[in-house]
């Protein structure tokens, strides 16, 4: 061999050596994103729920940082040498997808070209098309704990900045929840001297007391005025509200527990804001109350019986009962393995279509489980007929009509957005299809 080849040569045999290792872990992933990809279409997970990343691949060059920064997992992958969103509906809209992408190739998006979400018309510092009306948190789109937090300490700096009016006898501020961005939102107005009143018609930590006992609900650390920061990656549905409520008993906070907004009128400039004990007039409003306005309803006979509900507090509380959990989604598959863990009880779970879709692969397996041992019964492609004083009669998938004995029945239908009050205050909905 020509001396003047052993050089370049030996120079290609060590590109190659370093790219090998890169190249054979590049093909497991493209492997391992075609096998997800198939679970998440079998799951249902492959349409969005809501907010979801978009890859533009004219922009993508395959680095594959936000395959990486995921913390919820295979809802991107790498194939062909680019990003692809391959479950959609296990997005809950972190961010941290787009904000490592270093060609900007990913967007956030709302709903897609098949599934519209609705939602309230809101400007980037939160205002809606009522001058003065603003919106945080899960109502406005965002469900994920942390990007409440930080919305209400955004729209409070932005009120603040915008201030340019005396007080008049009025209230700065009023702020309608006390969830994760009602209490963000109340602790930074105490912290800037705002004068206003927070109320919640529930207790403090809003819909967050309705998800089931020990879900985790955050996933990453936020700092709080008057706290310091809440440093836990993972955290329990008692543990976090026990720590709100040491919050709000720290910072001096007062929350108006048990009553809620019936009504927010215009008044000049600013805002009446009625609750069934009384009017509080205020210069600005800001709305942290939600998407589920209320639960929805089978619409059912005796759907108005005591022995129904439409959350699952203490699961504890049911023992040797005969219980009927309606729905398929995440929410009543937890509600049902949290009763089937207590002693004695019979549970059942009635769900319209013949598979889980859109559940997170933990519940997957622990239903799978819970089915196999015999600790939850699932009717499948079924529909609730009327609930009775101790029985149920529910619709199988060939139309017949069953009767199951039942002390207890929880519907987990979903929630409605509180289309009707949004549209009473003023604020303007409009229906997202794959756009922010």
């Amino acid at each position: 061999m020509p001396d003047g080849l052993l050089v370049p040569l030996i120079g290609v045999a060590l590109v190659a050596l370093v790219m090998l290792p890169y190249v054979l872990r590049l093909r497991r992933h493209e492997r391992a994103g075609w096998e997800a990809a198939a679970e998440a279409k079998a799951q249902g997970l492959d349409e969005p729920v809501t907010l979801h990343p978009v890859v533009n691949p004219e922009r993508c060059i395959g680095t594959g940082n936000c395959v990486s920064v995921c913390p919820e997992g295979d809802v991107l992958i790498l194939r062909d040498g680019q990003a692809r969103t391959i479950a959609p509906g296990r997005c809950i809209g972190h961010g941290l997808c787009e904000r490592s992408c270093p060609v900007e190739a990913i967007q956030l998006v709302f709903g897609s070209e098949q599934r519209g979400v609705d939602l309230p018309r809101v400007k980037q510092n939160f205002e809606t098309n009522v001058p003065g009306l603003y919106i945080v948190g899960e109502l406005g789109g965002m469900g994920l704990i942390r990007n409440a937090f930080e919305q209400g300490r955004q729209c409070i700096e932005g009120i603040m900045a915008e201030r340019a009016h005396k007080a008049n006898g009025k209230l700065d501020l009023v702020i309608v929840g006390c969830g994760p961005a009602g209490l963000s939102a109340s602790l930074h107005a105490l912290e800037r001297g705002l004068r206003f009143r927070t109320f919640e018609r529930d207790d403090i930590g809003g819909s967050v007391r309705h998800f089931p006992r020990k879900k985790l609900v955050m996933t990453q650390p936020v700092k709080l005025p008057g706290y310091g920061t809440l440093d836990a990656s993972e955290i329990g549905k008692e543990d976090l509200i026990a720590v709100w409520g040491d919050i709000v008993q720290r910072s001096g906070l007062e929350v108006a527990t048990g009553e809620g907004v019936e009504q927010i009128s215009r008044n000049g400039a600013g805002f009446v804001v009625k609750t069934a004990k009384g009017a509080y007039e205020t210069h600005r409003v800001v709305l942290a109350i939600g998407r589920r306005g209320r639960p929805r309803r089978l619409e059912v006979p005796g759907e108005d019986l005591a022995k129904v509900s439409y959350a699952l507090l203490e699961p504890e509380a049911f023992r040797g009962d005969r219980l009927l959990v309606v729905g398929g989604g995440n929410s009543a598959v937890e509600a049902a393995l949290a009763l089937s863990e207590q002693p004695g009880n019979e549970v059942t779970l009635s769900y319209r279509r013949d598979r889980f879709t859109r559940l997170k692969p933990e519940n997957q397996r622990r239903i799978t489980a819970a089915q196999e041992a015999g600790r939850v019964r699932v009717l499948w492609s079924t529909t609730v007929r009327e609930i009775r004083d101790d029985t149920v009669l529910y619709a199988d998938a060939a139309g017949a009509v069953q009767e199951l004995p039942n002390d207890y029945v929880m519907i987990f239908a979903g929630g409605e957005l509180p289309t009707a009050f949004l549209k009473a205050c003023g604020i303007a909905v409009d229906t997202k299809f794959g756009t922010r």
